[in-house]
Parts: structure tokens; sequence; C-alpha cells
């Protein structure tokens, strides 16, 4: 897994969490970890910058999703649609 400092204007632009092998990475482990009995949550920026990002963690059954006051609520409407199988909706 990588880390890197969103707040870096050095750095930031050059990484980015919906790249498919850090997508697939993501899946990977938690398919493990339910195949273990361990639940897995996330906290970062991708889930409310990007509902597509959302979307791909319900689909593949994370237990949590921290997100920032500010996208809650769109966040939230996205969970929720993809929860139901529904289209997320654009932001």
């Amino acid at each position: 897994m990588l880390g890197v400092d969103r707040d870096s204007d050095l750095l930031a632009p050059l990484f980015d969490e919906r790249d498919p092998a850090v997508m697939k990475m993501i899946a990977d482990l938690i398919a493990r970890a339910r195949k273990a009995g361990v639940k897995v949550g996330i906290c970062g920026q991708a889930p409310s910058n990007y509902p597509e990002f959302a979307e791909f963690l319900v689909r593949e059954g994370i237990d949590s999703i921290s997100l920032n006051p500010d996208s809650f609520v769109a966040t939230l409407k996205c969970v929720a649609a993809a929860e139901a199988g529904r289209v997320v909706p654009a932001a």
C-alpha cells in the first residue's frame, strides 16, 4: 500500500487512489478480511471526493467509511444508492 501526503503540492499530483492497482489491492484486502471474519474500514479523502470510489468500496463489501463533514450528505446518498444496487448519481 502507498501513503502520500495529499496536501503536498509536489507529491499529490503524482498519485491517484483510483489507480487500478490500488483499487485491486483494496478489493483483495477487503475480501481477505471478510474471509477471516475481520471488519474493514477506510479513512481517507477518496470516498469524499470521488462518488465512484465510494461505490467501489460498497460493492467490495467495506464495513465502514470515514467521511469529511462537508461531503457527508452527498456521499451518504451515493452509498445508499450503491447498497440498493442503483447507479450512483454523478456529483
